[in-house]
Formats: structure tokens, sequence, C-alpha cells
């Protein structure tokens, strides 16, 4: 996300590298850089030429402290002009209405059922709310089908009458069924063109006239660049929509879309979405992001995935069997599984400030723990209890059973005992096992 733009960005602030202090020339050089990186990641010229315009004034009148480098002063200048680009403070829902409704427009192939399957299981799970899917698109083959299919893995029930074609019925008996059956929340999942056309913007209208939501969410592919800009101003100016979606943000995205689009049409970013698994939703946040684009990291979201995915229950549990040296090969396994809920191993480790440069090129596969689950899976459930009964004749059968080499299976022992023996010595040290537990 956002690496070929973190890397020019990168390449325009060491032109300030060994400078002792800020001047009209060296700042007219990185700004112009700036320029070209935002152009070239699909930035609006005017709007990244206005953009650097303020860097280049608000550089031009700060005194570089001792503390600092110019460098690091045009860091902070970009990062603080990124976050006033795409819209300074987090957004959040309108969830005060009973039943509220909520209204996904987009165009097709823009992820709107996707992502309207991942905000029920955001609302269900982080907001505690009974939402109601509802399936409004009565033109692509198997809409329908996909959105039950969604419900069903998140446990949400999707309204449909298959036989109407009159989008605004089914929007309005499902706010009925909603309100006769307790749900507190309606999610509209409307149908979508390939371009903008006025059937497509008269039928959404009429559906948001006769149900009147409470949030109208324009979902945008962030991959199709200032098209997606384009697209939003013309929703816009026929839905007056409350919030932006920002989907495929984890694909081949130069992120012009994501940088201006707020800027563009006025309306907040509210959530960015990633990959079709349903727990990859975030809420979006400027400050973040544009620390993630200036290669800072994002350890407030890190933690925060963490925290939703081990509860204090476990966290003492486990915190126990350290403390009696009893860690097993079942621990690990669920330790593996609860990172895996938090999203792309790549993109976790792209949150860690520094680490980001450093994993951009390597090829990390979200599959690499299946090697070690399937030799975790080979062992009997007395030898995943109890490490130590696993010697030579047990290491080939469980070798076989997992399709690995007993060189695999013997480094991954090797490796499993060194972790052990680690937190036998944090053991010693006072307070040390405690600080594995979440906070």
């Amino acid at each position: 996300m956002f690496e070929s733009l973190s890397e020019r960005l990168e390449s325009a602030f060491k032109q300030l590298k060994g400078e002792g202090r800020i001047s009209e020339i060296n700042v007219a050089t990185t700004v112009k850089e700036i320029r070209r990186a935002l152009v070239d990641a699909d930035v609006n010229y005017r709007i990244a030429k206005e953009f650097t315009d303020r860097v280049k004034d608000k550089a031009m009148g700060e005194k570089v402290l001792t503390a600092i480098s110019p460098g690091q002063l045009m860091v902070k200048i970009v990062k603080d002009e990124l976050v006033e680009l795409m819209g300074t403070t987090e957004e959040e829902l309108d969830l005060k209405a009973n039943p509220t409704v909520i209204l996904i427009a987009g165009l097709q192939g823009s992820g709107k059922t996707t992502f309207s399957g991942k905000l029920a299981n955001f609302l269900k799970t982080k907001k505690n709310k009974k939402p109601l899917l509802v399936a409004a698109d009565i033109y692509r083959p198997a809409a329908i089908d996909q959105l039950k299919v969604l419900g069903g893995q998140i446990g949400v029930e999707v309204y449909s009458e298959p036989e109407n074609k009159n989008a605004v019925q089914i929007a309005e008996n499902a706010v009925k069924e909603a309100k006769a059956n307790g749900y507190n929340v309606v999610i509209v999942d409307t149908a979508g063109r390939l371009a903008v056309d006025e059937a497509m913007m008269t039928e959404v209208s009429n559906v948001r006239n006769a149900v009147k939501p409470q949030e109208v969410l324009f979902v945008v592919d962030s991959m199709t660049g200032q098209d997606a800009v384009n697209t939003a101003k013309a929703f816009n100016e026929r839905l007056d929509f409350s919030g932006i979606v920002l989907t495929k943000l984890d694909g081949d995205t130069r992120g012009g879309a994501a940088l201006t689009i707020t800027y563009t049409v006025q309306k907040p970013i509210k959530f960015v979405s990633m990959g079709e698994k349903l727990d990859t939703l975030d809420v979006f946040y400027p400050e973040r992001m544009a620390q993630r684009i200036l290669g800072m990291g994002d350890i407030t979201t890190l933690v925060e995935r963490a925290q939703a995915q081990f509860n204090e229950e476990q966290a003492k549990k486990l915190e126990k069997k350290i403390r009696q040296n009893q860690f097993d090969f079942d621990d690990f396994k669920e330790q593996l599984q609860q990172i895996k809920k938090m999203g792309s191993i790549k993109d976790l480790l792209g949150m860690i400030p520094g680490v980001g440069k450093a994993v951009k090129d390597l090829d990390i596969s979200d599959d690499s723990f299946k090697g070690i689950e399937a030799i975790i899976n080979s062992m009997t459930p007395q030898e995943r209890g109890n490490p130590d009964l696993i010697d030579g004749s047990r290491r080939k059968r469980i070798a076989k059973g997992a399709g690995k080499e007993i060189q695999d299976v013997n480094q991954f022992m090797k490796q499993f005992e060194q972790m052990r023996q680690m937190m036998k010595m944090m053991n010693k040290i006072p307070g040390g096992a405690r600080g594995l537990k979440m906070r």
C-alpha cells in the first residue's frame, strides 16, 4: 500500500540530508520532488501543486531547531499536510437511530457487497449491534447468493426478495422487517454499473428517498486512481453521501484516490478495506495513514488489532503456563491462529516503525504458517501437550504425516525449544512474563 509513493517521498527528503539549515534553494528542490511523487501517485496536478505550495510556505516560515535536522522538519510538515489533505480526524458512523439505515452505493466491481458483509461483521462484533443485510441489487447475477454466503459466515441475517425487481420496495420492506424483529442496523447493498449512468443514479436516489438512511456510504476501488475521484464527485452530486469507503488498498494502488478524494468532495473517508476476509475492515485515521505513507509505521493500529484477538482471560492463562514452564504446541498453535486473524503478515510487519522498508521487497505469504500448523496437526494430543515426549521415531512419524522432511521437523523443534528456554529465562525476571500480557 503506497509503497511507490513512500519510496519517492523518502528520496525527496534525502535532498535535505546533510543540510544544516532550511534555504529557499534546498526547499525548492525538495518540494519539486514531492510534487513529482504525488503526481506519479495519481494525485491531480492542481492539488499536488497546492499541497507543495503550502509545504514550501510552512518550511520557509520555520526555524530549524538544533535538536532536529531540516529533513526531519520537512517530514513533519509533509505529514501534517497529508493529515489535513485526508480529513484531519476519524469520522464515526451515526448509529443513534433505531434502526439505523446505512445505504451502500458505488460502481459494480468496487467491492460493495463484500464491504457490506465486513461492515455487518464490524457492527456486530465491535459495536454490539444486531444488523440486517439487505440484498437490493436486482441486476447482478448471484448478488443475492453472494450476500447470503457472507451473512452465513458471520451469523447475520440477509433480507431478500428474489422475485421482486423493485429495489425501492425491497429496501422499504427490509426496514419494516428490521423494526418488527429487533434489528437495530439495516445495511442496504444496492446495484452498481460498470460506469456512471442515469438509470443507476435514479434507482439509488429513489432508494435513498424512500428509506431515508442515516448514512450513505460511497464505496470506491482505490486501484482506479483519479477515476475514483471523478466517480465520487458524480455520486456526491446526486446522493450527497455521508462518507467514503476505500477498498482494495492491498492491491497495486498508487494512492492518489485515497489522498485526494476527501479534499475534492469534502466528505470523510470512514473505512478502509483490504482483502476478502470479513474481519479486514479498519476505521480510517488520517494521521495513522500519513505515518504509514512516510514510513513511520502504525503501531497504534497494530496494538488495537492485537487487543481485539487477545482477551484478558486468555492472557492470564498463557502467563500462568509460561510461569510454570508448561507452554506447549497447543498454546503455540493458538497464538499462530490469533496472529493470522489480525490480517496480512506483510501488512502487520509494515505497521512496525522502521520495518516497512525492510519487508517491502520480500515475498511474505499469508500461508507462511501452514507448514508449522501441518507439523503440529500431525502430532498426537499427548505430544502436543507434552513436547518432551517427542523422540526420534516420533519425529519421523510426524514428518511423514505433515508431508515434510525430518530436517524440517527437527528445525521446528529446535526453534520451539529455544523459545521455551527464552520464556523460562523471563520467569526469573520479576514481572517478566507479565510483559506478555495484553493491556
